[in-house]
């Protein structure tokens, strides 16, 4: 009864304070060049269409949804909004208004912005966008609360947004809430919703792919949201929405009718239905409850075969190429079509009968990585399904070819751009941020959401590879290492990955676990705040590294100097103060002081989230590891690498 009067109290509340400002989630300015000029026909253009979209949202009845298109050609502007399907009228006329200013203050002079509110979402670019899904650029909100039970927990919430979504795409406002019962005093809420001028397919398609990346992201928390421009999804065990919102579960009774029965008829009537429905209910149930059985019997064995045999390739006629189709692809492996090298073999481009653009990894004849490690990267990336990892399409076994397909990635890996002093300034630090962002949750799925614990081991900027939208990729898994539901850590004596990379615990004494990668990832982000490549520190005849480089500047009290000067005067000091930070705390020597991945992704998601203090980095003294591998064994090591990574298009 408490309960009901405080979501009564709250939703009364919540229609009084509509004049207040909206509730800001976050923007996205992507980076087009050129930018548009002060005072010129496209901005006059877009001051139209946000004038227009505003007075559309206070004028019209019905103001949820609106889009409008604004002059022609090159200086043509495309924009709309849409409210969350729960807010009132008022509610969303407010937010369409204030987001309408305060865009522009998010993304002055730029051609194509987003802007998200918890009321409502908006819009606008040079190109033409109504009624097509975009789900870049996307990003993620947590609630960081741990939930109890949680395997049992992302079945619920599985199953419940997946119901919530489909229920959103049938109906014409493309939104729907729904609550489904965790324990006897715990409810889930979730919601689910599109742009209404998607199809109902298309609004399925967003959905599906927010709610796949809400899985692999959120496992365990108590709430989140994944929110891209064409749909978002929200989950929370609070209801988060005003309780009258919720659809009725049952259908209203039918009117009664105009005749009029006696009773002793009605009563036979009744007697009749029941004698038919009951034992057709029964019979449906019975036939239900032994088809389920049969199911979970069936999946419980499945599942018991993957744990049993992770290392065997499952599927391989579905994946293997012919010999003859990778040639053709390829043109015969012409030089006109090759794209990189490295360790480990050429990379070409291709295409595919169907059109589809192709990267072939060819593994060299005398490479070090034998047919075991082949099969391990085939496995592994087979089996991996995450937006921020590298999407293996197929492989070639033939003879002594040993070949890799990969979907084609056109903007070459993130090396190319970070280091190159041309190519750098295309990397603005909202595009490092959401690179840096990106990477942490495709870590993130490797460590704990996939169904192995994987460790990459080779994590460095041309391992990373960037889609059309700069999202970032993580590729080249030669070296990754399965590890059990239960295991920490391993050890081996062969050392293997790249020099600078690679944490101490695992250079000097061959152990590794997931707070390897953690160590090589906190580098990374030094290196993208920082534009600066580890390896350069040693071509020098300084004895620092990039990380006692950053960790001078950190104890100094100036740590901003540490930022690529191309971009200090266009981004956001705080985001960048607080990556430095947290790439400190990934780069300690002490491997119980760095943290997880996944309070890596709250660091960067929640502000909220206090940030403990770093200790000094592993510098990598060379005199100190020189003196413990004399008194162990030789490691070799590897400068440039195990692997081909760098797929570059023509």
């Amino acid at each position: 009864m408490v309960l009901i009067f405080f979501f009564v109290a709250l939703s009364f509340l919540l229609s009084f304070c509509s004049c207040g400002d909206p509730i800001y989630l976050g923007h996205d300015c992507p980076d087009t060049i050129p930018l548009f000029g002060s005072n010129s026909t496209y901005q006059s253009n877009l001051n139209t269409l946000l004038s227009s979209l505003s007075s559309n949202a206070t004028s019209n009845s019905n103001n949820a949804y609106s889009n409008a298109t604004i002059g022609q050609s090159t200086d043509a502007v495309y924009g709309l909004y849409y409210c969350t399907g729960y807010v009132t009228r008022d509610v969303c006329s407010n937010c369409v208004n204030f987001g309408a200013r305060d865009i522009l203050q998010h993304c002055p002079n730029r051609k194509t912005s987003y802007i998200w509110y918890d009321e409502c979402m908006l819009r606008y670019s040079d190109q033409s966008f109504f009624s097509t899904v975009s789900d870049s650029p996307s990003f993620n909100l947590y609630n960081p609360n741990n939930i109890s039970d949680p395997i049992r927990f992302n079945e619920l919430l599985g199953d419940t947004m997946n119901d919530t979504a489909t229920e959103a795409a049938s109906n014409l406002e493309r939104f729907s809430i729904k609550e489904a019962n965790f324990t006897n005093n715990q409810t889930l809420y979730c919601m689910a919703q599109c742009s209404p001028d998607l199809s109902g397919n298309e609004c399925n398609i967003c959905l599906v792919g927010a709610i796949a990346d809400q899985l692999s992201s959120f496992s365990g928390l108590q709430g989140g949201r994944v929110l891209n421009p064409s749909c978002n999804i929200r989950f929370e065990m609070y209801c988060f929405f005003p309780v009258k919102a919720l659809r009725p579960t049952l259908h209203a009774p039918p009117p009664p009718s105009d005749r009029t029965t006696s009773p002793e008829n009605e009563g036979k009537s009744w007697r009749k239905i029941v004698a038919i429905v009951v034992p057709v209910a029964v019979a449906g149930l019975i036939l239900f409850s032994v088809l389920w059985y049969c199911f979970l019997i069936r999946k419980r064995k499945q599942d018991l075969s993957k744990e049993k045999g992770g290392n065997r390739i499952k599927n391989a006629e579905s994946l293997q190429f012919d010999f003859s189709e990778v040639l053709s692809a390829t043109n015969n492996f012409a030089d006109v079509n090759k794209i990189g090298e490295g360790g480990f073999g050429e990379v070409f481009k291709g295409k595919l009968p169907n059109g589809q653009e192709i990267a072939v990894k060819r593994l060299s004849r005398d490479s070090r990585q034998g047919a075991k490690e082949f099969k391990n990267e085939v496995v592994l990336v087979a089996k991996l399904q995450h937006r921020n990892l590298v999407r293996l399409l197929g492989f070639c076994l033939e003879g002594e070819e040993k070949i890799l397909i990969y979907e084609f990635v056109p903007n070459k890996s993130l090396d190319y751009f970070l280091f190159d002093p041309e190519n750098c300034v295309q990397l603005d630090w909202q595009s490092r941020y959401k690179i840096i962002g990106g990477i942490a949750r495709g870590l993130l799925y490797l460590h704990e959401d996939s169904r192995l614990r994987i460790i990459h081991r080779d994590l460095k900027a041309s391992n990373i590879l960037l889609d059309r939208e700069m999202n970032p990729q993580i590729s080249d898994f030669g070296t990754a290492r399965i590890f059990g539901v239960d295991q920490t850590q391993a050890k081996t004596n062969r050392i293997i990955g790249t020099h600078g990379y690679m944490p101490p615990e695992y250079v000097i004494h061959g152990q590794f676990s997931v707070k390897s990668d953690v160590f090589s990832y906190g580098l990374l982000v030094l290196e993208i705040v920082s534009g600066k490549k580890n390896s350069s520190f040693y071509q020098t005849d300084s004895v620092q590294t990039l990380m006692s480089h950053a960790w001078s500047y950190w104890n100094a009290g100036t740590a901003f100097e540490l930022v690529d000067p191309i971009m200090r005067e266009n981004c956001s000091q705080s985001e960048i103060m607080r990556c430095i930070h947290i790439g400190l705390l990934c780069v300690q020597e002490n491997v119980a002081a760095r943290p997880t991945m996944a309070s890596v992704v709250l660091m960067l998601n929640s502000y909220s989230v206090t940030l403990p203090l770093p200790s000094q980095p592993a510098f990598f003294v060379q005199s100190r590891m020189e003196s413990d591998q004399s008194n162990s064994r030789t490691i070799p090591l590897s400068v440039n690498g195990l692997s081909i990574s760098v797929l570059e298009s023509r």
